[in-house]
C-alpha cells in the first residue's frame, strides 16, 4: 500500500534548528481552540508535537485525522511501525461493518460500534469508500442457539433500538437455499462489507489535508514523561530500520498501537502496573467454487465463553466467498500463516450452516491477530466479557491508552477517533 512518509530524522533535525517552525513549533493562540483542554499548558511552546499518536491501523488513522482536523492550529505527528499503514489487524479481518448487537448496553463496544456504523457508512458515501450493505442472518440449529437468538432480539428490541428481524424458514429457503438453519434466523439489515484498505487510504488522505504528519518505519523504543508524569510532555524514542535513533516531544500520546499497545503501555507504567496482551489467531479459508451461492452474511449463534463469533461466512465485494476467523490462541503477534491443521474443525462447523460446501475447494487464504486483555468471550452474555478499554489515564498528563482494540474497531473507529478527542479536549 503505497503512501506519503515524513521521514523521521530529517524532520526531527528540522525540528531542532528552528524554534520558529509555523508548521511544528508554533504554540496556537488559545483563542483558536473551541473546546476546554484537559492536558497541562506547559509543554506548549517546546514540545515538537501537539499529538503524537502511535499507531497506523485504522484506529490509529481514526483518531490522528480527528485531533488534525477539529484542532487545525495544532500539530499531529502519527508513528507507524511499519513501512505501510494498517499491515496488522486493519487489514487481517472479515472487513464486516457490525451493527453492534452482541455487547451489552452500557459498553464501549456497543455505543462506540453504534456510533462508528453509522459515521462510517455516511464517510463512505461521501468519498465513494467501496462498501456494500449486505445484511447478515445469524442461524441457530439447536434449542440453546434459539435461546441465545432470542436474547439478541429482545436485547435489541428493548434495549439497543437497532434493527432485528426474525426471517421465516421458508422465506429463507427462498432467499437462500443453499443455508440450513433448523431452529430460526436472526437478519440484521444494517450489516455491511467494506474495503479496509480504501477507508484507511481515505483517512490517511483526510490526515495530510490537514496538516499531519505521517512518520513510517518509526518503532517507539522509550517514553519518558517530562516534568511530574507528562506536565511538561512527552519524550518519545524512536528507531529506524537500521536502529538509529531520535527523539522527539510532544504534548500530548495517544497509544493506539494495537498488537503493540501493551507493549507501549509498559513502556510508561511501573512494573508492578505491567499488562499481557493474549493473541487470539483467526485463520480464514477461501472458497472459489460457485456452488454453493450466498449473497448474505452467515453467522452461527454467539456460544457463551467463546473467544469469537464463531466461523462465519463473508464476502468480499467482489462476491468472493470466506470463511473465518476461527479462534486459536497463540504465543506472539508474528504467527501469521494460516494453520492448515484448522481446516477440519472450519469444514465441520461451516458445514452446520451450509451443508453443501464442497470440502475440496477450501483453501487457505489469510490469518490475523486479535489482541486480547484476557482469554474471554467476544459477547457481553459470555463469561469473562472484556470490554475496549480507552481512557484518559488518571495521574498522568495528557496520555489517552487504548487497550484490547479488537472487533468492532474497525466499524468502531470514527467513534474511537470521537471519544479520544473528547477525552483530550472535553466538550
Amino acid at each position: 500500500m503505497p503512501v506519503r512518509n515524513a521521514p523521521l530524522r530529517p524532520l526531527i533535525k528540522a525540528l531542532s534548528l528552528s524554534s520558529a517552525s509555523p508548521t511544528l513549533l508554533t504554540s496556537p493562540p488559545t483563542t483558536s481552540y473551541a473546546f476546554r483542554r484537559l492536558f497541562s499548558n506547559t509543554a506548549r511552546r517546546n514540545a515538537d508535537f501537539t499529538h503524537a499518536v502511535i499507531g497506523g491501523g485504522v484506529v490509529g488513522l481514526a483518531i490522528a485525522q480527528s485531533l488534525a482536523r477539529k484542532h487545525p492550529s495544532s500539530s499531529t505527528l502519527l508513528l507507524e511501525r511499519h513501512d505501510a499503514i494498517g499491515t496488522e489487524t486493519s487489514s487481517r479481518n472479515s472487513e464486516v461493518i457490525h451493527a453492534g448487537i452482541y455487547y451489552g448496553a452500557d459498553s464501549l463496544k456497543t455505543s462506540l460500534c453504534l456510533r462508528g456504523k453509522e459515521l462510517l457508512y455516511s464517510l463512505c458515501a461521501k468519498h465513494d469508500i467501496p462498501h456494500r450493505r449486505t445484511g447478515k442472518w445469524i442461524v441457530a440449529q439447536n434449542d440453546l442457539q434459539l435461546a441465545a437468538l432470542e436474547q439478541i432480539h429482545n436485547f435489541c428490541q428493548n434495549e439497543l433500538h437497532v434493527p432485528i428481524e426474525w426471517v421465516s424458514l421458508e422465506t429463507a429457503r427462498k432467499r437462500e437455499p443453499a443455508v440450513r438453519a433448523e431452529k430460526a434466523i436472526l437478519e440484521s439489515p444494517t450489516t455491511g462489507i467494506i474495503d479496509s484498505h480504501a477507508l484507511m487510504l481515505t483517512l490517511l488522505g483526510l490526515f495530510e489535508e490537514a496538516g499531519g504528519t505521517l512518520a513510517l518505519s518509526s518503532d517507539v523504543k522509550g517514553i519518558t514523561p517530562l516534568g511530574n508524569k507528562g506536565s511538561s510532555g512527552w519524550e518519545l524514542v524512536v528507531s529506524d530500520p537500521s536502529g538509529e535513533t531520535s527523539a522527539i516531544t510532544t504534548e500530548t500520546l495517544i497509544n493506539a498501537a494495537g498488537l503493540g499497545a501493551v507493549e507501549i503501555n509498559n513502556l510508561i507504567v511501573p512494573e508492578d502496573q505491567h499488562k499481557k496482551l493474549y493473541y487470539a489467531k483467526g485463520n480464514y479459508f477461501s472458497y472459489p467454487a460457485p456452488q454453493p451461492k450466498v449473497n448474505t452474511l452467515i453467522y452461527p449463534a454467539p456460544e457463551p465463553g467463546h473467544g469469537g463469533l464463531g466461523t462465519h461466512l463473508t464476502m468480499d465485494l467482489a462476491g468472493r466467498i470466506k470463511f473465518g476467523p476461527d479462534v486459536e490462541w497463540v504465543d506472539g503477534p508474528g504467527d501469521l500463516g494460516v494453520n492448515q491443521a484448522r481446516l477440519g474443525e472450519t469444514i465441520r462447523e461451516v458445514k452446520r450452516y451450509l451443508p453443501g460446501l464442497d470440502e475440496g475447494q477450501l483453501v487457505p487464504d489469510y490469518a490475523g491477530i486479535r489482541p486480547k486483555l484476557g482469554r474471554a468471550s467476544a459477547v457481553a452474555h459470555g463469561k469473562g466479557f472484556v470490554d475496549f478499554y480507552i481512557e484518559r489515564e488518571k495521574g498522568w498528563e495528557g496520555w489517552v491508552n487504548l487497550l484490547g482494540i479488537e472487533s468492532p474497531g474497525l466499524t468502531s473507529c470514527l467513534a474511537i477517533g470521537e471519544r479520544v478527542e473528547k477525552l483530550l479536549y472535553g466538550r
